[in-house]
């Protein structure tokens, strides 16, 4: 083995980590109609856990990543794997669907601390002069959990039944707590920031650009993405198992996006990220229009993918270089904000359809996007440099 490969090995370990953190976060949309038959629910109301989850992570990441700065980061990614696998345990166990929200509420808090620090330790573990790619290798890692994690998901909750799914994600997580264990080396708080921090973050107005522009990409997105399955069932004609594979659809422009960012976006900068919006607005607006054309509709949801994650690499990298004495606080508020965009947009979504109907997703996300756009176009008039 290369020294190379030993200097990304941690790195790999925590996308994989991410992989599932991801799997267990957005499982919800590939089983929504399962969840909400057995509690006599519909798929917009159990849609709820989307928004409960995402909102205990949008409100507990400053405030759980101030209490955890100071512990030595192998330690306490141990100790949330603990936590993450009670957590699937009530959830195979729930009786009630309360309960199973109380489950996804421990696991909710797991996911607030993680990744609060996982963008910053992956930078800190790659190779000299390879952050950039190592931000990609964690991304590859979510984006899969879209490829293999959520279609598998629901291949066991077709097959067998959605509790089976989040048991299996509790003893994958288990695998990844012991591989955490033998493989990660030990990993001092280092330029988490504190509390004092906090007031030259929020007085830092590129950042709160960004952090504008992510809620409301983030949100955009979720109109539509949470509701995904309902939209190819009810809306196209498609079938049940084109539904699986949007999912894996959209897991591989993840992985696209990764390579595209990796490869490119040190050298257009803010083009990158323009290219990018443009991306998410074609394949929004163009999701009702094209749903009797399965060919057409297939490329612009891969578009949309692609773009969703570009944007999301794209601003996080620009947290990271506009904070970096206050990584963990800077990434905390974007973990926050981030999950503040999934909550609001499976929010959106569900009064957009109760509202208008499940064609209106998709243009309801554009209009969302252009309000990010237009904090993009303001950041750049007001601060036309790239960093």
């Amino acid at each position: 083995m290369t020294n190379t490969n030993q200097s990304f090995l941690p790195v790999i370990i925590l996308a994989l980590s991410a992989f599932i953190f991801n799997t267990t976060e957005f499982i919800p949309i590939a089983l929504l109609t399962n969840i909400g038959t057995s509690f006599g629910m519909t798929a917009s109301q159990t849609g709820i856990m989307m928004t409960v989850y995402a909102w205990i992570v949008a409100v507990l990441s400053l405030p759980m990543m101030l209490a955890t700065a100071t512990i030595e980061r192998k330690k306490l990614l141990l100790i949330l794997f603990g936590l993450f696998a009670i957590g699937h345990i009530v959830s195979y166990l729930a009786t009630s669907f309360t309960i199973l929200l109380v489950s996804r509420a421990i696991v909710a808090i797991t996911h607030a601390v993680f990744w609060s620090i996982t963008a910053s330790l992956v930078v800190r573990l790659a190779p000299i002069g390879k952050g950039t790619q190592a931000l990609g290798l964690l991304s590859t890692g979510s984006a899969l959990a879209t490829v293999l994690g959520l279609p598998l998901g629901r291949v066991l909750g077709q097959v067998f039944d959605w509790r089976t799914s989040f048991g299996m994600i509790g003893v994958i997580g288990l695998v990844i707590m012991l591989l955490l264990a033998y493989l990660l080396p030990r990993l001092p708080a280092k330029n988490s920031g504190n509390l004092s921090s906090l007031p030259s973050v929020i007085k830092n107005k590129p950042l709160l650009s960004v952090y504008a522009m992510i809620v409301l990409t983030v949100t955009a997105h979720f109109t539509a993405y949470s509701y995904i399955e309902p939209f190819v069932l009810g809306i196209t004609d498609f079938g049940a198992d084109f539904a699986t594979m949007t999912l894996l659809l959209f897991g591989a422009a993840g992985i696209v996006a990764s390579i595209l960012f990796g490869r490119y976006y040190e050298k257009l900068g803010d083009r990158f990220i323009a290219i990018a919006f443009g991306g998410m607005l074609i394949g929004l607006v163009g999701l009702m229009p094209m749903a009797d054309i399965q060919g057409i509709w297939t490329v612009l949801v891969f578009i949309w993918g692609v773009s969703l994650t570009a944007l999301a690499l794209a601003l996080q990298i620009r947290v990271l270089k506009l904070a970096p004495k206050a990584t963990d606080v800077a990434m905390s508020i974007f973990s926050g904000i981030f999950n503040i965009g999934i909550g609001g947009g499976a929010m959106v979504g569900g009064l957009v359809i109760a509202g208008f109907g499940l064609p209106m997703i998709g243009y309801v996300g554009a209009l969302i996007v252009m309000g990010a756009v237009a904090a993009f176009i303001y950041t750049k008039s007001a601060a036309p440099t790239d960093y």
